[in-house]
């Protein structure tokens, strides 16, 4: 397939576009968290494709002479002795590993650099999904605890790394479970739950009551958010369960300007008492509603 389908953008795509389209592949893709029989291969083709359009040279190659300037017995083997590949049969590129497991994918990715290497590069920690896809270097491991708030905007904290005080800088969007990568060791992080914010992904999600009065009529409240309170209007006839997708006021992805949503659940309070005036009042609405 062609690698600009593959990560689903239009020849010509930007850099940016082309590192969105890869991190999203990617995380769908990757073996250690998706377990259905064709995801190893699709994970490794969109690597390759990421590899190739975000690299400006090897971008240039393959939008002249397609997925054969990269592959064996393709566009190098026929064109060798017309001298039109000057890098020979196996493409312009070495196949090379900084794992002691092997190649996890068999001989077919010659040519490429390995996709767990690249994936982890691009995030800049190790696989956030269990590490089940390879054998690693057996290095040090520290665990971080982070409250919630420092979790999503960043944070630089002073913590002791192998008997020595060190100042350690944690991105903004890190969730429990990723493992940051340093020199020589890495940091693995757990994060203390929000109050009122749960979280998914790089997505928030708040349950907000209103009352049924605001329910029927409508009306405007403050909603809370990590980056602080935004006006909302709630409209009249308001369901309990009504969610309201707030675009870009989730959390940033770490090594990334991209951002998730936030997700506001209305909930409807019903009061358990009422005043005779106000049982009078529903009386009379629900005679003119039945």
């Amino acid at each position: 397939m062609d690698y600009y389908e593959l990560l689903g953008v239009k020849k010509g795509a930007s850099d940016a576009e082309v590192k969105s389209a890869y991190r999203a592949q990617a995380l769908k893709w990757h073996p250690d968290r998706n377990k259905s029989p064709e995801a190893v291969n699709k994970f490794k083709e969109v690597t390759k494709a990421y590899e190739v359009l975000s690299d400006p040279k090897k971008k240039e190659m393959y939008d002249q002479y397609g997925k054969d300037a990269f592959e064996r017995g393709g566009f190098g083997r026929a064109s060798q002795n017309q001298g039109g590949n000057p890098f020979g049969g196996a493409g312009p590129f070495t196949y090379t590993y900084s794992s002691s497991g092997g190649n996890p994918f068999g001989n077919d990715t010659e040519g490429f650099s390995d996709p767990f290497e690249i994936f982890e590069q691009f995030f800049g920690f190790q696989s956030p999904f269990g590490g089940g896809g390879r054998r690693a270097k057996r290095r040090d491991v520290y665990e971080m605890v982070l409250e919630f708030d420092e979790a999503v905007h960043g944070v630089e904290k002073q913590t002791v790394i192998k008997g020595n005080q060190k100042t350690i800088k944690i991105p903004a969007g890190v969730d429990t479970g990723m493992r940051i990568r340093f020199a020589d060791f890495d940091v693995q992080v757990r994060v203390k739950p929000h109050t009122f914010f749960k979280r998914e992904g790089q997505d928030i999600y708040i349950e907000k009551p209103i009352s049924y009065t605001m329910a029927v009529l409508g009306g405007n409240l403050d909603v809370p958010t990590i980056d602080g309170s935004v006006k909302l209007k709630v409209r009249p006839g308001t369901q309990s369960g009504t969610t309201i997708r707030l675009r870009g006021h989730g959390i940033v992805h770490p090594q990334s300007t991209a951002k998730g949503d936030e997700y506001v659940i209305f909930k409807v309070h019903i009061p358990e008492r009422i005043s005779g005036k106000a049982k009078k009042l529903l009386e009379e609405y629900e005679r003119e509603t039945s």
